[in-house]
């Protein structure tokens, strides 16, 4: 089994976000059309990858809605994860509103692209939203951030990296304990902070999603990086993660198979293998 813990879910509103059809066309991208042709596009995707399940994330602030109707659509084959920006008014209360549907189950947090602090007060209330519905996951980006489609259309990225480091999130994690919380790409650059991190809060799982470049920065080899994080972490709270988003790329296979031979590669046992491809997300997300 193979379920896949990241896939962004590039819906007509979050290309109205970027410049619509204007930044479709450029992008030489194949326009995403209504939330339920995409889902079903998605559906056929996994399904020619053999892909049972994956997470959708709405990748922009207040896109929630399309994500939550792909997932009423194909329950069996989705997890609904939204973008919430807690900088904006209200945030906190249209999160639990979000949530109430029981279309989603993750909430996505990106403190270096809204510019805030994963400790202060407004991310906090998040965090109690997501405590209050048992079940539900945060998802908290950590360490480099760069959006392609962003770079491609030649859009300002006016990140702020002093909010991106993992060890900001340790009385965060250690105060919410019942929450999962989730953070992409192992750590994205800041990997000893991420294990120092996962180490000292067993509700921290990390997602190897993405080809990962930031491992340039470390001077390692993804087979090393999945040999130190089973070891400090072990495999129960890995889950494996893709990073796929528009088509007619659709789902980025390269991805899996790099990371099944560095598994390989690091003699993983075929226990370990199955938890971070498919088992974890199933415990995690529970059907």
């Amino acid at each position: 089994m193979t379920n896949d813990a990241h896939c962004h879910f590039f819906s007509t509103p979050f290309f109205a976000a970027l410049g619509g059809a204007a930044a479709i066309e450029k992008l030489g991208w194949e326009p995403p059309g209504t939330a339920e042709g995409l889902a079903d596009r998605w559906v056929a995707e996994l399904d020619r990858h053999q892909v049972s399940r994956a997470a959708l994330i709405a990748s922009v602030p207040g896109d929630a809605a399309s994500v939550a109707s792909a997932v009423r659509l194909h329950r069996d084959r989705f997890v609904g994860f939204f973008m919430v920006d807690p900088t904006q008014a209200n945030a906190a209360e249209s999160a639990a509103q979000a949530l109430a549907s029981g279309d989603l189950r993750a909430m996505c947090l990106f403190p270096a692209m809204h510019r805030y602090s994963i400790q202060d007060d407004r991310a906090t209330r998040i965090f109690d939203a997501a405590a209050a519905v048992p079940g539900t996951a945060v998802f908290v980006h950590c360490g480099v951030l760069s959006v392609g489609v962003r770079k491609r259309l030649g859009l300002p990225s006016p990140f702020d990296m002093r909010f991106s480091n993992p060890l900001d999130l340790h009385a965060v994690a250690l105060a919410h304990a019942q929450v999962p919380i989730i953070v992409p790409n192992f750590g994205a650059g800041m990997f000893r902070e991420v294990l120092m991190l996962a180490d000292l809060c067993p509700n921290v799982y990390l997602d190897t999603s993405s080809s990962n470049q930031w491992i340039k920065y470390v001077g390692s080899s993804i087979a090393d990086v999945f040999r130190r994080a089973i070891a400090v972490v072990g495999p129960e709270r890995l889950l494996f993660g893709s990073d796929s988003s528009f088509f007619p790329r659709g789902w980025v296979s390269d991805v899996y198979l790099q990371q099944s031979s560095a598994l390989d590669e690091i003699e993983a046992p075929a226990d370990a293998k199955a938890k971070i491809f498919g088992g974890n997300f199933e415990r995690l997300f529970p059907r």
